[in-house]
């Protein structure tokens, strides 16, 4: 697999997966989210993995001038409990999908 190294605050970016991955993991079911340009403060309170159909991100670490890049065509995972400010240049447009700390139990109520 051809994701980023791991000094990317625990960010992994998977760049252009292959359509089979995608229907793998049942992308086009997933909630879609979107934003316009501009600079959001955010802190995942779970794993996120989301595939970018548009746009372009750098996401700097709390406190960092640091900064990951990804934008439309990537696969991008990221961790629990990273704070990060998201300077979106493009208009995101993406799927997502956060992990549930329950994964074992199953909803079937």
């Amino acid at each position: 697999m051809a994701a980023d190294s791991n000094s990317n605050f625990g960010i992994t970016i998977e760049r252009n997966p292959p359509q089979s991955r995608l229907a793998e993991l049942n992308i086009k079911c997933w909630p879609k989210w979107g934003c316009s340009p501009g600079k959001y403060q955010l802190k995942f309170d779970a794993e996120e993995t989301c595939y970018l159909v548009k746009g372009k991100v750098k996401a700097y670490l709390k406190g960092s001038s640091e900064f990951v890049e990804f934008g439309a065509g990537d696969l991008v995972t990221i961790p629990k409990g990273l704070s990060c400010t998201w300077d979106v240049s493009l208009a995101v447009d993406k799927y997502y999908k956060f992990e549930s700390n329950s994964s074992a139990t199953s909803s079937s109520s």
